[in-house]
């Protein structure tokens, strides 16, 4: 999905408006905006894809924003001078993202005294992984049972109302706010760049991935459909500390350059201005539909009026040396299986909400419970009492018991690349 940016500001419009620098503090909490830090129009001035800055308008020279979003982490000093900065941040780490009202006199009167929802997303900064954002972020579901991407810290946060996360979409959150009003906002990132690079030999280079926000207001329904603005900023993300140690490296590598060579490269600033993008597809037409909001825990969700009842639950596992040791001891027993050994060991199981109750629709939702093509899948079976394994047919589907659950064992197929799945 193609990313458009946005021409700079002004220097002389950037000294004038409400955002002229900022402090050097990364949490910011009841503290008031400083002044003289640095100029910021280099900083807006970076491409998020350089071979799109061609196509972009020129009569949006002197355009003033309406909002601005500060991420309160330092931006990486290996950086050349026309790349986008790149931010490292600590998994699960809170960090602060200032909301301002960046509006001239008299622009956008229509929220004056209104609130305007924003929502937050993690996606890939790559072209290539966000062609399969789906299946990637199902595989990091499969290997993360009840962990999300995306938090936020309510208790840091301050000035968001009514934030709410849905437990379906782990790379998102969204909340109302008053532009008038000071606005922060604290996220938590929990995915690490390295979990999405292709295993080979070790010490694999983590993927960069973006945070960004897309702006919306009412519409005369009271529905929060009419994009306002979009931003974003490039990011990676590591395990806890190792955000500060790659940026320590950075530095040190930097001081050894050369003063021409330091040239090539942008200074390290203390804040992450996010810049102008296009809105992100899936959300030009948010409804206004109930959604899961945070309750009291802000990593728990309650659930909204009328969320839509599947005609079938299914739980299932993926089965492990361990737990198809424990199967074949119990075999001749015909109990149910448990999740437990008599370790106490954990076996987590993946909810499958069936809608068409068919044998196409349970090949692709396993499919994307692997990560895999459903094309990949050459057949499921349910073992029998026997043993014997029954090719599942849309007839036996709609004879599944409600919640009932299943060990997933994958078998190769003998004349290609594809895989049988047996249900226990």
């Amino acid at each position: 999905m193609a990313w458009a940016l946005k021409l700079p500001l002004a220097d002389e419009v950037i000294e004038s408006g409400l955002v002229q620098d900022f402090d050097a503090s990364l949490s910011g909490i009841g503290q008031e905006l400083g002044a003289g830090a640095y100029s910021m129009s280099d900083v807006l001035a970076l491409p998020i894809f350089k071979q799109e800055e061609s196509s972009l308008p020129p009569d949006n020279e002197n355009k003033i924003l309406p909002f601005q979003y500060v991420l309160c982490a330092a931006t990486s000093p290996a950086v050349k001078l026309h790349d986008e900065t790149l931010t490292y941040l600590n998994q699960g780490q809170s960090y602060e993202i200032r909301m301002l009202d960046n509006r001239k006199l008299g622009e956008l009167p229509e929220i004056n005294g209104k609130l305007v929802k924003s929502i937050f997303r993690v996606v890939f900064h790559d072209r290539r992984l966000q062609y399969t954002e789906h299946q990637q972020l199902e595989g990091w579901r499969w290997n993360r049972p009840g962990d999300r991407i995306l938090d936020i810290d309510i208790p840091m946060s301050v000035g968001i109302i009514d934030p709410r996360a849905n437990p379906t979409q782990l790379n998102t959150v969204e909340f109302l706010w008053d532009p008038a009003k000071r606005t922060s906002v604290f996220i938590q990132v929990h995915c690490i760049s390295t979990e999405f690079t292709m295993r080979k030999h070790g010490g694999e280079k983590g993927v960069p991935f973006r945070v960004q926000i897309d702006t919306f207001k009412e519409n005369e329904n009271g529905e929060y459909t009419e994009h306002l603005h979009s931003a974003s900023c490039q990011i990676k993300v590591f395990k806890p500390k190792g955000a500060d140690r790659k940026q320590k490296t950075d530095r040190e590598k930097m001081e050894k350059r050369t003063p021409h060579e330091k040239e090539k490269y942008q200074p390290s600033y203390e804040t992450t201005i996010l810049t102008e993008c296009s809105p992100w597809p899936e959300i030009t037409y948010v409804n206004n539909s109930p959604s899961p909001g945070f309750n009291s825990s802000h990593s728990s969700f309650s659930l909204g009026e009328g969320m839509v009842r599947p005609r079938l639950t299914i739980y299932v596992c993926q089965e492990s040396l361990q737990l198809r040791e424990q199967q074949q001891q119990q075999q001749q027993q015909q109990q149910k299986q448990e999740d437990r050994d008599s370790n106490g060991t954990f076996f987590v199981y993946h909810a499958i909400y069936l809608e068409e109750l068919t044998a196409v629709e349970l090949t692709e939702k396993i499919a994307q419970l692997f990560s895999i093509s459903p094309c990949q899948i050459s057949q499921i079976y349910k073992q029998g009492p026997t043993g014997i394994h029954v090719l599942i047919s849309d007839e036996m589907i709609q004879n599944f018991q409600e919640e009932a659950c299943f060990i997933l064992d994958t078998m190769k197929a003998e004349t290609n690349d594809s895989y049988h799945i047996i249900l226990k």
